[in-house]
């Protein structure tokens, strides 16, 4: 089948309702057409009326494959410019009034010590904060990049070391190749809902998950309720306040777990049970060789693994459901409604009165030597300062939607990309890929040719090759040292 056949079957089974029909057995077929694993854009689920949609009403994260000629410091996407009008425009308003009634009223003037003072415990408070919001930022990007090699790592194993019963029955060898596609889906799974659960998204009804799910049973899926789970569309009014920082515009992120009227649980774990349940059964079954069990538990023991250090940095265990135990009062007031704060909250509100305080006291201090000067200098002042407080704010939570976090959806395509790759192809076999004229062993020599030699000539050809490369490294370091070499 070709490309054009395969494509005019996926349209007319879209038009009918039904499943597509891809052809399994040409190489022609697009993996991404034939692939197991649904795409980011999928149909809900039958059982369910709609999907909820999470894309359409944020902002996304930046494209990390997009790229921009400007220069850095005319790019608008990902800055905090925005964010900083409203404390700029304040900031102007008040060096204005201090600077007019210190020129046509009274001289109101405070000692420029002050001024030292105050910038030294500003800018330790500050470099503080933000250093800390950045190793937040870096260490979710390593735990992530851990769960992603640790997926590919589990899927590879299933697909090659899970032996699929062909020999003693057709009909057990297709389950048990659907079994191992199924497996790779839920790895897949796993990340798509850790990445729901980190951004407060309690259901298993998402583009991305419903699919991957929806055979599950699990407690967000039977929690789902279109009426209470369906988000409304932001107004124009809460967006331009999202987008300029206000911070009373902005929603309350644990806003469909409060609406909630069921237990969610806890899908990521749920998902790893039914993996187990996999892993358990190909064990009892005799699928798996004695020494590969071992290397399979310590794989699939390893996926959590990032959980405790995700935990650490975004609050998990603050996602009350009903049946389950509420936190104390104070520890909710200390958390907040947002993500966990990079620092103890006492600290986080006393950076930013500090920071504030030493921003007001500005104009005060610079207007005896710059008087009406003192305007435009308080503001540039105020966005260096401000500014950087901005970015440990930004950056303190990698896991949203905004444009400075994390793309985990980049992520999650890019693994279900690598799982695609892995189940393309049976399971290869060793005689498959070396005892082939193609595989040129050593000096261009194919395997067949080298198998007519005695092992004493095959040894003494790779201590000659040692030798070749030797002599090929120097005399590549020599031509590039503009030295003659020796031939």
């Amino acid at each position: 089948m070709s490309n054009t056949d395969t494509t005019t079957s996926l349209q007319e089974s879209d038009a009918l309702g039904k499943p597509p029909y891809v052809n399994i057995n040409s190489q022609a077929t697009s993996l991404r057409q034939a692939s197991p694993m649904p795409g980011p854009k999928r149909p809900g689920h039958p059982r369910h009326k709609s999907s909820i949609r999470t894309g359409d009403s944020f902002t996304k994260p930046r494209d990390i494959e997009k790229h921009s000629k400007l220069p850095y410091f005319l790019r608008m996407h990902g800055s905090i410019t925005p964010r900083m009008l409203v404390p700029l425009g304040f900031i102007g308003l008040w060096a204005t009034l201090i600077t007019c009634i210190s020129e046509f009223v009274y001289e109101l003037v405070v000692s420029e010590i002050l001024l030292t003072v105050l910038g030294f415990v500003v800018g330790l408070g500050i470099s503080f904060r933000t250093s800390s919001a950045y190793e937040r930022y870096v260490d979710g990007r390593k735990f992530w990049a851990q769960l992603s090699q640790t997926s590919r790592d589990l899927a590879r194993h299933i697909w090659i070391h899970v032996d699929e019963r062909h020999d003693a029955d057709a009909q057990l060898g297709k389950a048990d190749l659907l079994g191992k596609v199924t497996a790779l889906n839920l790895i897949l799974a796993f990340a798509v809902s850790l990445k729901h659960r980190l951004r407060f998204e309690p259901y298993a009804q998402y583009e991305d998950l419903e699919q991957l799910v929806a055979h599950l049973s699990t407690f967000a899926g039977d929690a789902f309720d279109p009426e209470t789970s369906e988000m409304k569309p932001k107004t124009s009014w809460k967006r331009g306040g999202e987008y300029l920082g206000l911070t009373f515009a902005e929603s309350n992120p644990r806003k469909a777990i409060k609406r909630s009227k069921k237990n969610l649980g806890h899908l990521p774990l749920e998902i790893l049970t039914y993996l187990s349940a996999y892993v358990n059964a190909t064990v009892k079954g005799g699928q798996l060789p004695g020494g590969v069990q071992e290397a399979m538990v310590m794989v699939r023991t390893s996926i959590p693994s990032p959980f405790p250090n995700l935990e650490r940095y975004h609050i998990l265990s603050l996602t009350h459901s009903p049946g389950q135990p509420r936190l104390p009062q104070r520890s909710a007031r200390r958390h907040g409604t947002g993500a966990q704060h990079a620092l103890p909250i006492a600290y986080s509100i006393a950076i930013s009165q500090i920071t504030w305080v030493y921003v007001i006291m500005l104009p005060f201090q610079l207007w005896h030597a710059l008087r009406w000067i003192t305007i435009p200098g308080t503001i540039v002042g105020a966005y260096i300062i401000l500014g950087i407080a901005a970015i440990g704010r930004e950056i303190e939570n990698p896991f949203g939607r905004d444009e400075n976090d994390l793309p985990l959806d980049k992520f999650c395509e890019a693994l279900e990309d690598e799982l695609n790759v892995i189940a393309a192809k049976k399971a290869p076999r060793m005689e498959d890929f070396i005892a082939t004229e193609d595989n040129s062993v050593m000096f261009d020599s194919s395997y067949p040719c080298l198998v007519m030699k005695s092992t004493e000539d095959i040894r003494a050809g790779l201590r000659a090759r040692t030798n070749v490369r030797a002599g090929t490294r120097r005399e590549t370091g020599m031509h590039a040292n503009g030295e003659k070499a020796e031939v």
